[in-house]
Formats: C-alpha cells, sequence, structure tokens
C-alpha cells in the first residue's frame, strides 16, 4: 500500500537516522545498565529509555491470563462457516481483511471453473 515516492523517501530518512542515533542510544543504555560499576541504578534514567512496569503487575498480569486462557479453551469459536477453497461465508461475502484484488481474482477463478465444460478423461478417438 505504502509505494509512493514520499512515503519511500521517509522510511529511507528514518533508517538513516536511526543508524545516525544507535550509537548513542546504546552507550546511552550501557552507561545505564552499567552505572559505572556501581550498580545503582535510578528508575530515572532507565524509564528514558523503556517503559518500567513493577514486577507484581507483571505477575498478576500473567496468572490473570493463565486463568482467562483455561476458561477459554472451551468456548472458543471457530470460523468453521467460511468455505477454505472460495473463502465466502454463508453469506457469500468475503473477509474483510481480503482487498479487492484478491476478491475479483477468487471470483474470476470461479467463474472459469463455471464456464468451461468439463473433459471425459480416457481415449479421445
Amino acid at each position: 500500500m505504502a509505494k509512493s515516492l514520499r512515503s519511500k523517501w521517509k522510511r529511507k530518512m528514518r533508517a538513516e537516522k536511526r543508524k545516525k542515533n544507535e550509537p548513542k542510544e546504546l552507550a546511552r543504555l550501557k552507561a545505564t545498565l552499567g552505572h559505572g560499576g556501581t550498580g545503582d541504578i535510578s528508575m530515572k534514567d532507565v524509564e528514558q529509555i523503556a517503559t518500567v512496569v513493577p514486577v507484581e503487575k507483571l505477575k498478576a498480569k500473567a496468572v490473570d491470563v493463565q486463568m482467562q486462557g483455561e476458561e477459554d479453551v472451551s468456548t472458543m469459536d471457530m470460523d468453521s462457516k467460511r468455505k477454505k477453497k472460495t473463502q465466502l461465508d454463508e453469506h457469500g461475502q468475503y473477509p474483510t481483511w481480503m482487498n479487492q484484488r484478491q476478491m475479483k481474482k477468487l471470483k474470476a477463478k470461479r467463474k472459469a471453473k463455471k464456464g468451461k465444460p468439463k473433459t471425459k478423461k480416457g481415449l479421445a478417438w
């Protein structure tokens, strides 16, 4: 989708900016983690580089996710009403993620198969 000259230029410039800032970020990270070998790290230095989340919050979240995972296994709803070959559902609709080009290609393929007469297998005399 993003194939315009402007977007290509912006991507190129972002990549160059990343290259330029990479040594600074690495030095800053090493300085923060090392902090002169004393092991004293202030959270203000780390917050400039990364988001700091307390351990208790992460543990509580992990437990909640495990509990939800056990409950969701039995109630999982699959999109089984969609045909694998044509990608159409019971109403004749394509999935929302599919773009117009893909829809058109699948529709053309379906029409070509429908219109072509079947040939008999075997000898042709």
